[in-house]
């Protein structure tokens, strides 16, 4: 979530540790720039995965 509606956009990261069907793990990583205001933002949709393997860590960092 990013709550405070007059900051500026926060560039944010994330890694998530998926199983595939195949039975394979892979990390999928990606960034996104989040909005002010913004909250439960949907940034990744896959196929091919059955389980993940981890939560998914995001990180994201703003400018004062």
């Amino acid at each position: 979530s990013h709550v405070e509606p007059k900051a500026p956009p926060q560039f944010c990261t994330f890694s998530w540790d998926l199983h595939t069907m195949a039975g394979d793990q892979k990390v999928v990583e990606g960034s996104f720039m989040l909005p002010p205001g913004e909250s439960n933002v949907q940034v990744y949709q896959g196929s091919g995965f059955d389980r993940a393997l981890s939560d998914p860590i995001v990180i994201c960092r703003g400018n004062k």
